[in-house]
């Protein structure tokens, strides 16, 4: 799936089913930093309008999956926690080009998007399978759908604003990093742990 090296192993359900409050939790938090993520592109790159606007679509929705994800949390009895940091998002932050020009900044932070959006992808759609409880096994279905639209909304776009070849190559780095560090990842409750 989106290319990546390693799938999660169906057993992080089962580490993540133990703590249900805290994965639904990081999962609220997790979209709120999506939708500051669209929002922090748009600001500096108000100058392309048809990015502007595709990106205010995806802060709506993440913003949406947070008011959705803050509900099954209400309904269960459950309280939103504090924000957690996510250290494989950190991690991703940090492999980020930091040099060069601005579209090149531009290009690698969609990748960068692209990546997070690809993972969260990829572990709904093994919640969606793999968890007991049907109707988070429901909702993670309907969001993998919507994570898949993100990746690709962010992965066209950087190849849209930087020379195709390159983005692919790029994109190849970014696939080999994310494989090294998921590695140590899938053993926490939370969406990237």
């Amino acid at each position: 799936m989106f290319n990546l090296k390693l799938s999660t192993d169906p057993r992080w359900v089962e580490i993540a089913s133990t703590n249900i409050e805290e994965l639904l939790t990081d999962h609220a938090w997790c979209e709120q930093k999506a939708a500051t993520n669209a929002i922090t592109l748009i600001a500096y790159n108000s100058e392309h309008p048809e990015l502007v606007t595709e990106l205010t679509k995806i802060c709506q929705e993440e913003i949406e999956h947070f008011g959705q994800v803050h509900e099954i949390i209400k309904q269960r009895g459950y309280t939103l926690g504090r924000e957690r940091k996510d250290h494989y998002v950190n991690e991703l932050f940090r492999f980020m080009k930091k040099d060069g020009s601005r579209n090149d900044a531009l290009v690698d932070r969609l990748l960068f998007s692209a990546m997070i959006e690809a993972r969260s992808c990829e572990r709904f759609k093994v919640l969606s399978e793999n968890i007991q409880d049907e109707e988070l096994g429901k909702f993670y279905r309907e969001l993998m759908i919507s994570e898949a639209g993100h990746y690709t909304t962010f992965l066209n776009f950087a190849r849209k604003y930087g020379n195709k070849e390159k983005v692919d190559l790029r994109w190849k780095e970014w696939i080999a990093f994310e494989n090294e560090l998921i590695q140590n990842y899938g053993k926490k409750e939370t969406v990237h742990g």
